[in-house]
């Protein structure tokens, strides 16, 4: 091969060297940009399959826990507005909790009152930790989200306001390291 100068090159202007070197240049050129917008590829996927594999949310709302204490008969109300009777949502609770938090469990009443006036309790128990004491909530530093189903393909069988009331069913009378508790009704993903 011919050796050249940059200089015979019209894209690479006041440098010398061989022909070889030429594509060097470019071809370190081409990588840097590549590289410079792998960090932006890899947030556009991630933000895609994060939404994918999310349903869409007909509801969502949570309420901060006092001075980070949950205590026996401090209950947490959602009212939630339905017009749909057709479609089935899966039911979320959202809670989230320190590392602190010295239980790998915690249980719930959940009241719910349909418009009517009627009322269900359920009782509920959300796991927190694996029987390891792994956490299974999600979160960076000593921040958990907890994003547990409750009820899936739940169908609402009249249109009106519902109330959720949460009461915390555990022996222990105050709960510490308890930051929020909430809901998210979204519609039914088949699974």
């Amino acid at each position: 091969m011919e050796a050249g100068t940059v200089k015979d090159d019209p894209q690479i202007k006041g440098a010398t060297t061989t022909g070889i070197g030429i594509r060097t240049v470019a071809r370190a050129k081409a990588i840097n940009q590549t590289m410079q917008s792998k960090p932006v590829l890899i947030l556009v996927v991630s933000l895609v399959l994060t939404l994918v594999g999310c349903g869409e949310v007909f509801f969502q709302e949570s309420q901060p826990i006092p001075n980070k204490i949950w205590e026996q008969g401090s209950n947490i109300s959602f009212e939630v507005s339905v017009t749909d009777t057709m479609t089935g949502y899966d039911f979320y609770i959202d809670l989230r909790n320190e590392a602190s938090y010295p239980f790998a469990n915690v249980y719930m009443f959940v009241t719910t009152t349909f418009p009517s006036g009627k009322n269900a309790r359920d009782t509920v128990e959300c796991f927190l930790a694996d029987k390891t004491g792994r956490w299974l909530g999600k979160g960076l530093g000593d921040v958990l989200d907890n994003h547990i189903l409750f009820k899936e393909n739940v169908r609402f069988p009249s249109t009106g306001t519902y109330q959720f009331e949460f009461e915390q069913g555990m022996r222990k009378e105050a709960l510490p390291s308890i930051l929020d508790l909430g809901i998210s009704l979204e519609k039914h993903k088949r699974r």
